[in-house]
């Protein structure tokens, strides 16, 4: 969930570091904090709240120094105070390290050392590990033939239970900086005559593209312009590089107010990404060139097990109904926190398929892992290019959006909707889905960017509507089949973004305890543009509410007769496997001029963070 970056190089290392952080600070903002190191000297600057407070307090008293370590911080350990804020150091002030994860056993850690003498100043469990490294280093001899840096972060590592990204400096050591990682990402960028490790490759794409992902139980150690990989067990890894295709530029707010308002604006060109190079006209179906499965292999599934947590959870609802409709195929949806310890049955005819944004949610790749020890085959959705998710998996689908910086996702799981209604019309076609059924899906998807488009230009629209509904403490959000997934995530949004309490139910489920919540102060947004066959049970269920003084909002598509209605905002007609996605931008648009409106952070609501990386 933090942030983590590191330089090594010739510059002000402070500067490198900073803009990193700015970079990272979608993974945490509650506290941030960097570390330099000259002449054997440790400098450092910590700061709760936003990174902005970090540097204010850096133009007034600088730090030197051209290496450190830089931290963004989201809580798990310690409440948010400047003490519980990284950098951390040893007690005897030698080591200084950043870290993203969860020491899970960090209180025996501590316990063993404060028999040793070592005193504690943090709640934090980091603690716990870097003076585990300064008691190895102190055991380990001076003149040993082993490194004797990098001997006390690996035999520190080797004791500790969970889950870690970290950057390591120390003292005695004024040009070196060792970062290592189990289930939480860690990446080296490679540059001319400098180095840089962190969390996310987005921290230095400004100065290098070229990076190396390093895998779980691996440390790099940095020495001036040189690294070297190994494992645990000292066995030596070949670096493999990649160029990363990434564009920093993407990552600027380039005179947008939000990056969430920017993303929801960038839908129509992440949905032209998503499609592109996959629609095959001739054969009137999708393809994707990484699923790694044959044609004979696909037509074999007899069941599909799709995982994800939050919003790509909802995504994977939205893959039932479209992959059941159109592919015949028997789906099953998990929350893959749960998935991960549940012994659901699994034979070799079931795929199982996991969606994450970044690639490195831990409860998704925990579940993805699962399900390969048991020998069935995980293909990924993920955004993310080298992530552990996409590296792991048996075989996978790139979304292509871009960054997406807003801790709530939007671009990213429209994009997520497209690509699982790619994948229905291409089981679809490999089974009973006829040609003509599928050219007509085909031009749904080509229309799809344009109509994105049209409902993005009724922004100011949906503003003026949120404007009504700004101080109402309770919403509820209602759909039906494939508009029941979007209920779930409008209500998910407007609770992330605003604040307001909200909950999602299928329309018809209103009746069976809900509808007791129903009252003026509690207004009711209504999605009634899904399948045709229950258009009008969805404007039944919404009349049911507002016979019961529910003010309500509907969505609804511009050829549909709705009747009474509070509010409305019209949408394209459209195909039954596209109008779940021009649904959700709306509820976007909606979510994001409520929290707006309510004076809320929007691009970092409180107590999230973008990317779940430990559990």
């Amino acid at each position: 969930m933090c942030g983590i970056a590191a330089y090594l190089g010739q510059r002000l290392a402070v500067e490198i570091l900073m803009d990193a952080l700015r970079r990272l600070e979608y993974r945490g903002y509650d506290s941030a904090g960097i570390a330099t190191l000259e002449h054997e000297k440790i400098h450092c600057c910590r700061a709760v709240g936003t990174i902005s407070v970090l540097q204010r307090k850096l133009t007034d008293s600088p730090i030197p120094g051209s290496m450190g370590i830089g931290h963004t911080r989201w809580a798990t350990h310690g409440s948010v105070t400047e003490l519980n804020t990284h950098p951390h150091f040893s007690m005897n002030g030698k080591f200084a390290i950043v870290h993203n994860g969860v020491v899970e056993n960090f209180a025996s850690i501590r316990e063993f050392l404060s028999l040793q003498g070592y005193v504690f100043y943090s709640d934090t469990d980091t603690e716990a590990l870097v003076n585990l490294m300064a008691y190895h280093y102190a055991k380990e001899p001076a003149n040993a033939t082993k490194d004797r840096f990098l001997e006390s972060v690996r035999k520190s590592l080797l004791h500790v239970r969970g889950t870690y990204g970290i950057a390591v400096v120390c003292q005695e050591r004024p040009r070196e900086i060792i970062g290592a990682r189990n289930s939480s990402p860690l990446v080296l960028g490679i540059g001319k005559g400098e180095l840089f490790l962190s969390s996310d490759v987005a921290s230095f794409t400004a100065h290098t593209r070229d990076a190396v992902f390093l895998n779980d139980n691996e440390l790099v150690h940095i020495k001036n312009d040189s690294f070297a990989i190994t494992t645990l067990d000292r066995e030596e890894v070949e670096a493999v590089r990649q160029q990363v295709d990434w564009d920093t530029v993407a990552a600027e707010l380039n005179g947008y107010p939000h990056f969430m308002l920017k993303e929801i604006f960038e839908q129509p060109q992440a949905l032209e990404n998503a499609l592109r190079g996959r629609i095959e006209n001739e054969t009137a179906t999708a393809h994707f060139g990484g699923l790694q499965m044959t044609t004979d292999e696909l037509r074999s599934i007899n069941r599909i097990i799709f995982c994800a947590c939050g919003t790509a959870w909802c995504a994977c609802l939205v893959a039932e109904y479209l992959i059941e409709r159109f592919a015949r195929i028997p789906v099953e949806v998990e929350y893959a926190s749960e998935f991960r310890y549940r012994n659901a049955p699994l034979d070799p005819k079931t795929l199982v398929i996991v969606i994450s944004q970044s690639g490195e949610t831990v409860d998704t790749l925990a579940a993805m892992r699962e399900a390969q020890r048991r020998g069935t085959r995980v293909l990924a959705i993920t955004n993310s290019v080298g992530s552990t998710i996409a590296r792991e998996a048996n075989g996978g689908i790139y979304q292509h959006s871009g960054p997406e910086i807003g801790v709530a996702s939007t671009k990213a799981f429209t994009s997520q909707l497209c690509i699982v209604a790619l994948l229905a019309l291409h089981l679809g076609r490999l089974r009973d889905l006829s040609e003509a059924e599928g050219m007509e899906i085909i031009g749904a998807f080509k229309q799809l960017p344009s109509q994105a488009k049209s409902i993005l230009d009724q922004s100011a629209h949906i503003q003026t509507i949120a404007a009504r509904y700004q101080n109402c403490s309770d919403m509820i959000f209602l759909g039906r089949q494939s508009m029941f997934p979007v209920a779930l995530e409008g209500a998910l949004k407007l609770k992330e973004i605003s604040y307001i309490h909200a909950e999602g139910y299928p329309a018809a489920e209103m009746k069976h305890g809900p509808i007791a919540l129903v009252a003026p102060q509690c207004p009711v947004f209504c999605l009634a543009c899904g399948e045709e066959n229950i258009f009008e049970k969805t404007l039944s269920n919404m009349q049911e509410v507002r016979a019961r003084g529910a003010r309500t909002i509907v969505v609804a598509r511009e050829d549909s007769p709705i009747g009474a209605t509070d509010d409305v905002i019209w949408i394209p007609p459209a195909h039954a496997v596209t109008s779940s996605i021009l649904a959700t931008i709306p509820v976007q648009l909606f979510a994001y001029h409520m929290g707006v409106l309510r004076g809320c952070n929007v691009d970092k609501p409180r107590h999230l963070a973008k990317s779940v990386t430990v559990e």
